[in-house]
C-alpha cells in the first residue's frame, strides 16, 4: 500500500495533472486566489523546476488607476481580468501557453475566467472556449455596489502607464 504525498493529501498539489504540464514543455500561466487579491504568473520549467518570468497581482491595479477606496473589490471579475490584461501585455510572448489553475475549481464564468479573458484579450495564444468567460457588464463591473472606472484602467494598461 502506498502512501499518498503530503501536498496531495493537503490539497495543494495534483501530481498526475502536473505531470501532464511538464511533460509538454509549454509555458504556463498560473492563477492563484487568495482572500484579498488575484496572483497570475508567467511560469516555464526546467528540468521539473519552476522559474516564474514575470508575476503580477491584482494589487498592482493600484498603480494603474484603480481607487484605493475600492481596493477590497481587487479579487473581483473586473480585477480579475485587467490582472490577465496586465500580465497579457507585459508577457509580449506570441508563443502558445497553457493555463494552470492547481487545485482549484473549474467553474465556468467565475474569476479565473475573467483572468483568462484579459490574456487572450492581451493577444496570449490560450487554448479556450468562448462560453467559459464572464459576461460583458460583469467584467465592466456594471454589477457591482461601488463602480469602478473600468475603461480608464484598462486604457493605462494598454498604454502602459502607470
Amino acid at each position: 500500500m502506498r502512501t499518498a504525498k503530503r501536498r496531495r493529501t493537503e490539497n495543494k498539489t495534483d501530481y498526475k495533472a502536473r505531470l501532464i504540464l511538464l511533460k509538454s514543455q509549454m509555458p504556463r500561466v498560473v492563477v492563484r486566489k487568495t482572500n484579498r487579491y488575484i496572483l497570475v504568473q508567467y511560469v516555464q520549467s526546467e528540468e521539473a523546476r519552476d522559474k516564474v518570468i514575470l508575476g503580477i497581482s491584482s494589487k498592482d491595479l493600484l498603480k494603474h488607476g484603480w481607487e484605493k477606496e475600492k481596493a477590497g473589490s481587487l479579487k473581483s471579475i473586473p480585477a480579475g481580468y485587467l490582472t490577465g490584461l496586465l500580465l497579457g501585455t507585459k508577457i509580449k510572448a506570441r508563443e502558445e501557453v497553457i493555463l494552470d489553475l492547481g487545485m482549484m475549481r473549474n467553474v465556468k464564468k467565475s474569476r479565473i475566467y475573467a483572468v483568462l479573458n484579459g490574456l487572450v484579450d492581451a493577444g496570449v495564444k490560450i487554448k479556450h472556449k468562448k462560453e467559459v468567460f464572464p459576461d460583458e457588464k460583469r467584467i465592466k463591473g456594471e454589477h457591482l455596489k461601488n463602480k469602478i472606472n473600468f475603461e480608464k484602467i484598462k486604457e493605462n494598461i494598454l498604454k502602459g502607464k502607470k
